[in-house]
């Protein structure tokens, strides 16, 4: 059965004393009748202090796929399970953008986090000029091939989705339903025909400027289970009251 999830993505923002202030907050309204799991993707600075409250699931922004050795700044799984962490983000636009990981490159972080059965989301999705010039399915396959093509029935069950139309994050601009609802169709489609039952129980989360104004209408679209959220999650009550658009 797929999970419905909200995932904060702090990106580089807060203070320790901020993050603490967050989770205090956070856990003031946080009810037990919410059928919604909450994810906190931290970083990595403040992981260990806050995965010490064990009812909340406290994830990294990144990985190295390597397990130790001469990579000046990186973190391995081991090093983040050691401190907490019980998943990680995986090919967020801002890494593929920004920092230059290749699709072959983000194939070694998923079969790291396989081999080591650390939980992931995989983040897809396409810029504006392909999704303009109407490649953007294509777009999207071709990540998910390059990456996730090649995990086993038991592997899968680590596997959580994120589209994020790379030119509706941090802009202000959302996609439509209609355009959110055809793509996550798609990859729902996608992972059903390669990996079956398994691959139709996968959660898809859908990122891109997500806010108090507009959840309701991105989670009520059918294949959209949720959503990796950035700035509306920096704020914990803004956060919180997501959950009450599914």
């Amino acid at each position: 059965m797929r999970k419905k999830i909200l995932a904060a993505n702090w990106k580089m923002n807060l203070s320790a004393t901020e993050a603490q202030e967050w989770l205090t907050q956070f856990k003031s309204g946080v009810s037990d009748q919410q059928l919604v799991e909450f994810r906190l993707y931290a970083p990595n600075v403040f992981i260990q202090h806050l995965s010490e409250d064990e009812e909340m699931h406290v994830g990294a922004q990144n990985v190295h796929p390597a397990d130790f050795g001469a990579f000046t700044g990186e973190t391995s799984i081991s090093q983040l399970k050691s401190v907490g962490a019980q998943s990680v983000l995986i090919g967020h636009s801002e890494r593929r953008t920004y920092f230059h990981e290749s699709d072959s490159f983000l194939k070694e972080k998923v079969d790291a986090c396989c081999a080591h059965f650390f939980p992931f989301i995989f983040c897809c999705g396409e810029d504006l000029g392909t999704r303009n010039g109407g490649g953007h399915l294509s777009f999207v396959k071709k990540q998910l091939e390059a990456a996730i093509f090649q995990l086993n029935p038991q592997e899968v069950s680590l596997l959580t989705i994120a589209y994020e139309p790379i030119w509706a994050i941090g802009t202000g601009q959302t996609a439509t339903t209609d355009q959110i609802n055809e793509v996550h169709a798609y990859i729902r489609s996608i992972l059903t025909e390669k990996f079956g039952e398994n691959g139709a129980n996968v959660s898809i989360l859908y990122g891109g400027s997500v806010n108090q104004g507009n959840a309701q209408g991105i989670f009520s679209c059918p294949d959209v289970d949720g959503g990796l959220i950035g700035g509306a999650s920096l704020n914990a009550f803004d956060f919180l009251e997501l959950a009450s658009s599914f």
